[in-house]
């Protein structure tokens, strides 16, 4: 087993005991024993007639998606539109949402292990539930339409932020804090002087990240009735119009390219 002593500048090598030996064994034989449980329980779960036609309805499904019906892209501006604004304004909400959690969760920055807790207990539950389910879920109460996908976007964008942010917030330098703490400044004052200005760049580059993502996510949403083009895509694979879904594929990937570019520019300049 090798071992990194951080007090000598040449590694060491130590013998593992019987014990230990022992249990690396055990410990790959359950990993092998719970894989072949679960092949065994897919496999079993399996139609494997279909798999093996698998290649030939795949190469029939790409030749009716060819040639792309290009007159259909007029129809898919608007929905287009719609999905870039549920990303964005479900991306801002969220955000605005998520910068007060991130420093109620933060171990130095937050005012109560209790109100800690409850801070991390919000960015858990935001991570558990995909913005697929948000949106379901919130479709139901709301009624189909833009403003769902806006919250589901959003709710799901908390967790994300929230936990990237936080960590940033606990890893920050601590001297510039307590200089300035030493001056007797206030809370205030110290958060906005020794902690905003070490977060800042981590938040906005996390931020455009979430944006970015949520430009993907948003694509369907509109498949359980969110808004966005995720609705046209939905329609056209349910009428088999194939040739139309090509061209809404053609139009997210471009999409997701050119958000792709953006967003690594604005990191680029804020990082």
């Amino acid at each position: 087993m090798f071992v990194d002593n951080s007090k000598q500048s040449v590694p060491t090598w130590r013998l593992r005991t019987t014990r230990a030996q022992w249990l690396s064994y055990v410990a790959w034989l359950a990993g092998v024993c719970l894989f072949l449980l679960c092949w065994k329980q897919i496999s079993d779960n399996t139609m494997w007639v279909f798999v093996e036609d698998a290649g030939s309805q795949g190469v029939d499904l790409v030749g009716r998606m060819l040639p792309p019906e290009w007159s259909y892209a007029q129809h898919l501006w608007q929905p287009m539109w719609d999905t870039l604004n549920i990303a964005t304004l479900g991306t801002a909400l969220g955000v605005a949402m998520a910068f007060p959690v991130a420093f109620l969760a933060a171990r130095n920055t937050s005012p109560h292990p209790a109100i800690r807790s409850v801070a991390l207990v919000i960015i858990v539950a935001s991570r558990s539930i995909n913005s697929l389910i948000w949106a379901m879920l919130l479709v139901t109460i709301l009624g189909p339409g833009v403003l769902a996908g806006i919250i589901a976007i959003a709710l799901r964008s908390i967790g994300f932020v929230g936990k990237l942010l936080y960590e940033a917030i606990e890893e920050i330098n601590p001297a510039p804090v307590e200089a300035i703490s030493a001056t007797g400044a206030s809370q205030a004052q110290v958060m906005s002087y020794g902690v905003l200005p070490q977060v800042m760049p981590a938040f906005a580059g996390i931020s455009v990240y979430r944006w970015d993502i949520n430009i993907r996510e948003s694509t369907v949403l509109g498949m359980v009735g969110a808004g966005g083009i995720g609705l046209q895509l939905n329609a056209s694979i349910n009428t088999l119009a194939w040739s139309q879904v090509s061209v809404i594929f053609m139009m997210i990937l471009a999409t997701v390219l050119v958000s792709e570019w953006v967003s690594a520019r604005i990191r680029h300049a804020t990082i």
